[in-house]
């Protein structure tokens, strides 16, 4: 089995829980740092008056000091690298936010502690040379986080807002990073009430001078082999549009890119969380297949993705599904031959046009041409008319990905991701107990994705919610409750929320498992060899009662490990 060495933007599922079985299902060992060295919470303490909520502080971040020594050590053992610049040089994602008293000093001397971590890269790439390292970074959302540091969904509402405001034009970098707050017009914006502007541009300054140091002193000099740049919740204005086209002009000039892209070295898109995936499928490809393009099909059931902008993106659907092809190492065949392609993705965009998906789906099923679903439907969650008519198909069970979770990136990285290094391995692998370890996982991650993107975040978390807010501790966030249930609501009520959690997740694994989707006896597909399909069987699925938690002490992401059998 290959091993690869993996260090996740945090330690949410979709980046690290979701990965390590997405990789079994590759025939891949993840190796990820210590649990405690990438553990990220939001506020863990807090201010009150009475019945008042004053305050939140002192949330987790990751110990990147820690992560360097664990990249070093591991190095040896490891047939590849995967790592979250974000986790390295900051401690994850919400880190990389913190507001700071300075944006550094002039590039490239900016930061030297910064500095050291990420040049572990130039270390690891110069002592192990032939071992594909693969980097994810990530351009600095609008917003800031919510209850981290105090700050409240006030700020993240006044943040997000002004900083989608328009900006003007600079292509400079130095420029850039001094006209953060300048209108197209040249006027600057002006004070904020709820966070402080200044130490947001600082912090916006020094992770942007991080994003050029990846790109000019590791990607261009050759110790990264492919780098994903995510653009975090976006907008098709405002302060990250000049990052951008500042990173995708890098591309151009320093790593041979057209149009701000070059798929054998450098992709930037909107996704974040999605990103563990798609880079994990891409290494698959790399170890099993020696990087061959997988020629990829997308069929729209609804509008055309190319007609589709989400609110969180600056780039269209369409455009998105072809980069994160990009990233795992396929190609799109654009209006080819359905014989032409090793798979199909199959995107729903309209609730109407569903049935047609699942006959595509059948058609596919029966030619032995492997789908992919993504449910664009659902603004977030999975689609309720949408999860229900693909579970009542049995060819839902055979397809290599699945995602309806979060915005349209997230969605596309997950499933395309997952599906990706499906293919890789079951294309190659002849050896039985190997294909069948990666059966029960695949199983298992297909089920989870019905089971979290529907089951819990379409239908059991409005529960979750109306019983956090109706016991909500403070009167002035009981609407807000269960962002931060382990401050807002008591011991009692969240050991409450808790359990009722476990019960409905136990109700929902039943369900699901009856569905014909997943139903004793439906194939999905197990080994493709010679464009011959062979398959394994549904057997049951299981689910811990105590394995579901709220891992962040929110209703919005849960920790969720089923277990499905396989014949």
């Amino acid at each position: 089995m290959k091993t690869v060495l993996y260090v996740p933007l945090d330690d949410r599922p979709a980046n690290l829980d979701d990965v390590i079985v997405q990789g079994k299902a590759a025939g891949l060992h993840i190796v990820t740092p210590n649990l405690k060295d990438i553990k990220n919470r939001l506020d863990t303490k807090k201010t009150t008056d009475g019945t008042m909520l004053l305050g939140t502080s002192t949330p987790i971040y990751g110990n990147p000091s820690n992560i360097y020594d664990f990249i070093v050590k591991h190095a040896a053992k490891a047939d590849g690298f995967i790592i979250s610049t974000d986790m390295l040089a900051y401690g994850g994602l919400i880190g990389s936010r913190q507001l700071r008293e300075n944006g550094g000093g002039t590039y490239p001397s900016y930061d030297e502690h910064t500095t050291h971590l990420l040049d572990v890269i130039r270390i690891i790439k110069t002592k192990y040379p032939r071992k594909p390292l693969f980097v994810m970074d990530t351009i600095m959302r609008l917003a800031t986080t919510s209850f981290a540091d105090g700050l409240a969904l006030d700020a993240y509402n006044e943040s997000r807002s002004l900083m989608q405001q328009p900006r003007q034009t600079f292509t400079e970098f130095e420029d850039i990073i001094q006209g953060y707050n300048v209108s197209p017009d040249g006027v600057e914006y002006g004070e904020t009430t709820y966070f402080d502007k200044p130490k947001y541009y600082n912090t916006r300054q020094h992770k942007f001078k991080t994003n050029r140091y990846i790109l000019d002193q590791l990607a261009r000099t050759g110790y990264i082999d492919f780098l994903a740049v995510g653009v975090d919740d976006a907008n098709t204005q405002g302060v990250q549009i000049n990052e951008i086209k500042y990173v995708e002009a890098r591309i151009n000039e320093w790593l041979g890119g057209t149009d701000g892209q070059n798929p054998d070295r450098a992709i930037i898109l909107p996704d974040a969380d999605g990103l563990g995936h798609a880079l994990v499928a891409r290494m698959a490809n790399q170890l099993f297949r020696g990087g061959a393009k997988t020629k990829y099909g997308v069929k729209y059931y609804g509008p055309h993705g190319s007609t589709i902008i989400n609110t969180y993106e600056y780039m269209d659907v369409h455009q998105n599904v072809v980069h994160h092809v990009d990233i795992v190492g396929g190609v799109m065949i654009e209006d080819g031959a359905d014989s032409a392609v090793d798979m199909e993705i199959i995107a729903i965009t309209a609730l109407d046009q569903v049935q047609e998906a699942v006959e595509r789906l059948a058609t596919n099923g029966e030619q032995g041409v492997p789908s992919i679903l993504i449910d664009f439907v659902g603004k977030g969650p999975a689609n309720v008319d949408v999860a229900e008519a693909l579970l009542n198909s049995p060819y839902t069970g055979r397809v290599l990905g699945y995602s309806a979770w979060n915005t349209p990136g997230n969605k596309i990285g997950l499933a395309v991701g997952m599906a990706q290094s499906r293919f890789a391995l079951i294309t190659t692998e002849k050896h039985e107990h190997k294909l069948r370890d990666a059966m029960n996982a695949h199983g298992s991650l297909l089920f989870k994705r019905f089971l979290k993107d529907y089951s819990y975040k379409a239908v059991a978390i409005a529960d979750v919610r109306t019983y956090s807010r109706a016991h909500a501790l403070y009167t002035n966030v009981a609407t807000l409750a269960d962002q931060n249930m382990v401050l807002f609501n008591s011991e009692e009520d969240y050991a409450h929320l808790q359990s009722l959690l476990r019960d409905l997740m136990q109700t929902y694994t039943a369900e699901l498992a009856s569905k014909p989707a997943f139903g004793q006896g439906n194939p999905a597909i197990r080994q493709i060899c010679d464009g011959e399909l062979t398959y394994a069987t549904y057997n049951g699925a299981l689910l811990e009662y105590n394995n579901p938690d709220f891992i962040w002490g929110r209703a919005f992401e849960i920790t969720l490990s089923p277990q499905v059998r396989m014949n």
